[in-house]
């Protein structure tokens, strides 16, 4: 089974750095004031010449804020998109990478985590010693998969840790969402080479395109393991993906936390879903006490397991050799690696050149040893008065949600105090874990990569089985601390913003109030959103999934975001491809939310006064100057197709624009009128806080 520890966070990806100008005449009455403060972006936070001021705001602002930025960068040839999200990762990235090197030189004492972290560098970055193996490291697995004679021993293949195996089926343990002080098994639809199941499907040139490439690539990889009639046998792996993904759910509804959750005794899966050795399935994985799941896509799974075990037994062999090799490229002669990195990141997604081999070794180190890193990293980088001002910005964002829910005027009183529970109990953490994890089980063998990533995988898997049985852990963290990102995790109600987030032009420490309102302040609003999105909201204050609306205030909850639906399945950026409204509502009430709170605290963090004026710019044009200038991003026309397909969130662009638009204080701050093309009546803007 290819499954790692997930934690299934809703993730929040950013992008972009600014500018801007003022509009109206807004600071009549208010003092111009000097910034004295060092801002790491521009004078005061924003980087003013980034902004096209021959756009209109009200036509286009998101070009207002980053046109010139726009026009003048170009996407890295190593990257499909870029933006302030890939900004402060290539600087984490070069962080990291002299941690690991530092790391390394420091190394004495063997099974340390110096010691671990330099070997598995090294060993990754040792092209020579790779090229000369050749396929020696997996051939014995090879071998072994040809040798697979059965669908239960198939089954089984795939259900152990360390092969990471493609498979039908997939899953992870979390908490059981309607019984929060329990771990279960999770059981999830998988096995599909491409994104989803719309490449597959999907008509169209560009997915013709797409097919045709994904057939030669599944060629070059049976191939390379030795083997006769290529192409034939990729057709048949792909006929049999095929009809995997025509089963398969589509991404909107896979959504939907009220279909996803199907608990079943293993017994009853056994029966509901033949043609899949469940049992050697789970056996094989270290499962085979779990005598409960929770099956998310059942139909889709029960169709699945008939599928593959009427899927004669070469194809099923040909479909894991071709899949094995291909999970394991990064560690094989260059040839592999280079057929891989053309299919999946230049076909697919518009990427010209491969990562440069260090950057792609940060990544695997960081992915194995992540948070033995990730200390360091906080040492370095991450001062405590930065965790400090969070912390407080935090609590200003859950006061002003507090007044927000009570000064709705759709929801019920008995829904009001359920809300406000909820809010109440959100566990907010900051910058990094209180508890470092331990890898003094995990050895790492400098002389031999494979087996290194091999006994990676098993300990990964093993460590997140450990869970079941045991005590909710309420501290473990989902992302390490060098990661660009946040979280909110509806099971434990919590909202998580690693450190590296933490950095302009989300949050800086001598940038100006609004402006760290307008950026980190709305991702803090848009995670606490996530608890009241359409499927957040489906889960309460203790993270236990049930019903706490009345069914008037679920109606009206449910006409506002179906209204916010209409809107952004408007939005093309490509001819004829639009964004999913659906499947992007979560990610969008997030930021409608974000937007909402982090401007309701940011008024109250003037206690009345007036915000000073400062580069001609008031503290509200600077505060949504500041949202627009996040979501900053370009797109190769391939990732962008893949955002719109496969990624709950929006392209940036309507990140920005197709929030502002919904929110009255923005048309005040830019003179937005009726005309100017992001216009809305206010009738039609969508208010939900």
């Amino acid at each position: 089974m290819p499954l790692n520890k997930l934690i299934v966070p809703s993730l929040l990806a950013l992008g972009l750095a600014t500018g801007l100008s003022a509009c109206g005449d807004k600071s009549a009455t208010v003092t111009e004031v000097v910034q004295v403060q060092t801002a790491e972006l521009g004078t005061f936070g924003i980087e003013l010449a980034n902004m096209d001021k021959t756009v209109k705001a009200g036509d286009d602002f998101f070009q207002y804020v980053n046109g010139t930025w726009l026009k003048n960068t170009e996407i890295p040839a190593d990257k499909s998109n870029y933006g302030s999200f890939n900004i402060l990762g290539d600087r984490s990235e070069a962080q990291v990478k002299a941690i690991i090197q530092d790391m390394a030189a420091s190394a004495s004492t063997a099974g340390s985590d110096e010691q671990k972290i330099g070997d598995l560098y090294a060993a990754f970055m040792d092209t020579e010693t790779i090229e000369q193996n050749g396929l020696a490291p997996i051939e014995a697995d090879l071998t072994a998969i040809r040798a697979v004679a059965d669908h239960s021993a198939a089954a089984t293949m795939m259900g152990n840790p360390a092969l990471g195996l493609r498979a039908p089926v997939g899953g992870w343990v979390d908490v059981d969402v309607k019984e929060t002080d329990k771990y279960i098994f999770y059981i999830t639809q998988s096995g599909l080479g491409m994104p989803n199941k719309t490449y597959y499907l999907d008509e169209g040139e560009k997915f013709d395109g797409y097919r045709a490439a994904y057939v030669t690539f599944l060629a070059s990889m049976l191939e390379a393991a030795g083997e006769d009639n290529a192409a034939e046998r990729a057709a048949a792996v792909m006929a049999f993906e095929t009809s995997i993904a025509t089963a398969h759910w589509d991404p909107s509804k896979r959504r939907e936390r009220d279909l996803t959750y199907n608990k079943m005794d293993m017994d009853a899966l056994i029966e509901y879903a033949p043609g899949f050795d469940w049992a050697a399935m789970m056996a094989a994985s270290g499962l085979s006490a779990e005598k409960t799941v929770i099956v998310r896509e059942n139909d889709a799974l029960q169709a699945s397991a008939k599928l593959f075990g009427n899927t004669d037994i070469s194809i099923i062999r040909d479909y894991m050799l071709a899949h094995y090799i291909s999970g394991n490229a990064a560690y094989l002669p260059k040839s592999i690696d280079d057929a891989r990195f053309e299919f999946y990141s230049k076909t697919l997604r518009g990427t010209e050149v491969q990562r440069d081999r260090w950057k792609r070794g940060v990544s695997q180190v960081s992915g194995v040893l992540g948070e033995a890193i990730g200390k360091v990293y906080v040492e370095r980088h991450f001062p405590p008065a930065a965790k400090q001002q969070m912390d407080d910005l935090v609590e200003n964002l859950r006061v002003a949600f507090k007044e927000g829910i009570n000064g709705s005027d759709w929801m019920g009183d008995a829904t009001k105090v359920e809300a406000k529970d909820k809010l109440q109990k959100f566990y907010a953490k900051i910058g990094y874990p209180k508890t470092w994890t331990d890898y003094s089980s995990l050895e790492v063998d400098k002389d031999d990569l494979v087996s290194s990533i091999k006994a990676a995988n098993v300990w990964q898997w093993n460590d997140m089985i450990s869970d079941l049985g045991g005590p909710i852990d309420k501290e473990e963290w989902g992302m390490t601390p060098q990661t660009v990102n946040a979280y909110y995790r509806p099971s434990l109600n919590e909202i998580v913003f690693p450190a590296a987030i933490l950095q302009a032009p989300f949050f800086d420490p001598n940038a100006d109030a609004a402006v760290n309102y307008g950026g980190i302040g709305a991702v803090i609003g848009h995670e606490m959103g996530h608890g009241f999105d359409d499927q957040g909201a489906k889960s309460d204050g203790d993270g236990r999934q049930r019903n706490w609306w009345s069914e008037e205030d679920q109606a009206a909850f449910k006409a506002k975001s179906q209204a916010l639906v209409a809107q952004y399945n408007e939005f093309s950026p490509l001819p004829g491809q639009n964004v999913n409204g659906q499947l992007t509502l979560g990610e969008n009430i997030g930021d409608l939310t974000g937007i909402t709170m982090a401007y309701a605290a940011y008024k109250r963090s003037l206690g009345g006064a007036e915000a000073p004026v400062i580069d001609g710019l008031t503290g509200d044009q600077r505060f949504f100057l500041s949202y627009g200038q996040i979501w900053q991003r370009k797109f190769r026309d391939d990732a962008l197709i893949s955002r719109l397909k496969a990624d709950p969130h929006s392209p940036g662009e309507y990140r920005a624009n197709g929030i502002v638009r919904n929110f009255d204080q923005w048309y005040v701050a830019f003179d937005v009128q009726p005309g100017d093309a992001l216009y809305l009546a206010p009738e039609d803007r969508v208010k939900i806080w």
